[in-house]
């Protein structure tokens, strides 16, 4: 079965529908240019309404080493989810010894990466664009078609322009073991829906239905 994760969020209702409908991952915003921004604190006392359940990830961009300790010690997160260099997240993964995925924005098959660079999984977004004030897929979808028969021997996640609409096609187009979805189950920016978040998840699994 494919694996799903919810990303951004930041408020009670949103976490507890994720938890309800069994998302493989919960995602948590720690840069604070995103409207999905929540501190570790709040995060903790999301997460801890419902021990167990989805694993818990942060996501972070270029963090310095006291704020990942912060995040780590507080949350206490499964996974660092990281937009960084090759280098400095493998070196966050050796200094505090949790799992860490990498995001790495492709628009050609020729973007697609050979190897998994010293950390866990690599998130496979679209590049941001040259005007873009934020990291990330920025809601925008690539062409998935170049994932076709790409099989590159490592763990990967789909994001990037992902929705309740579209995502079926593009389990189907691009086969991924896992997707990732922060803005296309939103109301508004930043603003999570819970109906859209159900539906989200229900399209990309069953999408691998036979």
């Amino acid at each position: 079965m494919i694996r799903v994760k919810i990303c951004g969020v930041n408020d009670a209702a949103s976490f507890d529908t994720v938890v309800a409908e069994r998302a493989d991952y919960v995602g948590f915003v720690f840069f604070p240019p995103s409207p999905r921004f929540i501190t570790p604190a709040f995060a903790a006392e999301i997460s801890g309404r419902h021990p167990g359940g989805p694993l818990r990830v942060a996501l972070m961009v270029d963090p310095a080493d006291d704020a990942v300790a912060e995040v780590v010690d507080t949350l206490k997160p499964d996974i660092l989810q990281l937009n960084a260099t090759a280098e400095r997240a493998a070196a966050i993964r050796m200094t505090f010894g949790v799992a860490v995925w990498r995001a790495v924005g492709v628009s050609s098959e020729a973007d697609l990466p050979k190897g998994v660079g010293g950390v866990d999984a690599l998130l496979i977004e679209s590049k941001p664009p040259k005007d873009a004030t934020r990291p990330g897929g920025n809601a925008l979808a690539f062409d998935w078609s170049i994932l076709a028969g790409w099989k590159p021997g490592f763990d990967w996640l789909l994001a990037g322009g992902l929705n309740p609409d579209n995502v079926a096609d593009a389990v189907r187009i691009g086969d991924p073991p896992a997707v990732d979805v922060s803005s296309g189950v939103e109301s508004s920016p930043g603003v999570k829906d819970p109906a859209r978040i159900r539906a989200f998840i229900r399209a990309a699994r069953e999408a691998r239905l036979p």
